[in-house]
C-alpha cells in the first residue's frame, strides 16, 4: 500500500498481550433481605460522586474550518478522493484489525530519525480513525522536545487549548482542562513548549498513571502518541511501557535498513512493532507530505 506515496507494510506478528489476564472475584454470599434494607451506621464511608464524562466538558476546538493552504502538513481529510487518503484508511482498517484481536489501545508513532514525518502520519491516521462510527480516538503529542501535532493541525495559534504537556504529565493540570475535543470522536492532548529532559518525565510513575486515566475516564478506542525519534534519544525507549504497539515511520530519502534494523532491536521484547510506514515514495516533482 502507498501512503503519500509511501508503502505501508504492516506486520501483526502473534504477540501474547503486554496487559495483565483478568481474575475472576472470589464469590460472595447474597446478604438477606434485611442487611440490604438496614440503615448505614454512623461510621460507613460515603462512595466519591462518579466523576463526568471529560468529554462533555472539554473546550471545542475546531479544525474542519482548516484549508490546505493553513495547515502546515497536507491533512489528508481535505482530499478524500485523492490515494493518500485512501492508504491512510486503509492503514486505519488494518490496524484496528490487529489492535481489536489483542486486545489493545495505545499506539505509539514514532521515526528512526528526525523529519521521517510520524506527525504527518499522526494527524491524519487520527483524522481517519475520527471518521469511524461510535468510536474515540485520543491524539497526546508526546514529542516534548520538538511538538508538531497542533502546529499540523493549524492550531498553534489557537488560545483554546493548554499546550502544558509537561505540566499534564506532572499532575499540574486536570485532564478536563488539558484535552481538547475536536469531534465527538476525537480528543486531542496537545503541547506548545519544549522540553529537553523529557526521558526523565516519562520514566515516571506518575506519568504512567496519568496516561492509564486519559484512557480510562475517556472511554478511548484508540490512543495514539506521537513521539519524538527512536534513535535520536531515550524518549521512546522510556514511554515503550504505556504503549501496546508502536507505528514506525521511515523516509524513502533517508531511513535505511541499518535504521530499521536498529530500531527493531531497540524494540524487541518491549512492545509489538504493528507496522512500517514508507513516507515520501514519490519521485520529486509529484506531491508529496509534510514532516
Amino acid at each position: 500500500m502507498q501512503l503519500n506515496g509511501a508503502q505501508v507494510a504492516t506486520e501483526t506478528e502473534q504477540l501474547q498481550p503486554t496487559r495483565g489476564e483478568m481474575r475472576h472475584a472470589p464469590s460472595v454470599e447474597t446478604p438477606a433481605i434485611e442487611d440490604i434494607a438496614a440503615p448505614q451506621s454512623q461510621n460507613s464511608v460515603a462512595l466519591p460522586a462518579a466523576l463526568p464524562d471529560p468529554w462533555h466538558v472539554m473546550r471545542q476546538v475546531e479544525i474542519t474550518g482548516l484549508n490546505e493552504r493553513r495547515s502546515r502538513l497536507p491533512l489528508v481529510d481535505f482530499f478524500r478522493s485523492s490515494p493518500t487518503a485512501r492508504a491512510f484508511d486503509l492503514l486505519r482498517t488494518r490496524m484496528l484489525h490487529s489492535l481489536r484481536a489483542h486486545g489493545w489501545k495505545r499506539v505509539a508513532i514514532c521515526g528512526p530519525t528526525p523529519g521521517c514525518g510520524a506527525s504527518f502520519t499522526a494527524a491524519n491516521l487520527a483524522l481517519s480513525l475520527a471518521r469511524v462510527p461510535n468510536s474515540r480516538t485520543v491524539l497526546m503529542d508526546m514529542n516534548l522536545r520538538n511538538p508538531g501535532i497542533a502546529r499540523a493541525l493549524g492550531l498553534e495559534r489557537s488560545a483554546l487549548y493548554n499546550g502544558d504537556m509537561l505540566g499534564f504529565l506532572r499532575g499540574e493540570t486536570r485532564l478536563e482542562e488539558h484535552l481538547v475535543a475536536a469531534s465527538d470522536r476525537l480528543a486531542l492532548g496537545l503541547n506548545s513548549s519544549t522540553f529537553h529532559n523529557a526521558a526523565e518525565v516519562l520514566h515516571e510513575t506518575r506519568c504512567a498513571a496519568i496516561i492509564d486515566d486519559v484512557v480510562a475516564r475517556t472511554r478511548a478506542d484508540v490512543a495514539l502518541f506521537d513521539l519524538p525519534p527512536v534513535l535520536h534519544n531515550d524518549d521512546v525507549a522510556a514511554f515503550l511501557p504505556q504503549v501496546d504497539g508502536v507505528l514506525l515511520v521511515s523516509d524513502g530519502s533517508q531511513t535505511t535498513a541499518r535504521h530499521l534494523k536498529a530500531c527493531e532491536k531497540m524494540l524487541a521484547g518491549h512492545t509489538q512493532l504493528l507496522g512500517v510506514v514508507l513516507n515520501r515514495a514519490r519521485s520529486e516533482d509529484e506531491f508529496s507530505g509534510g514532516s
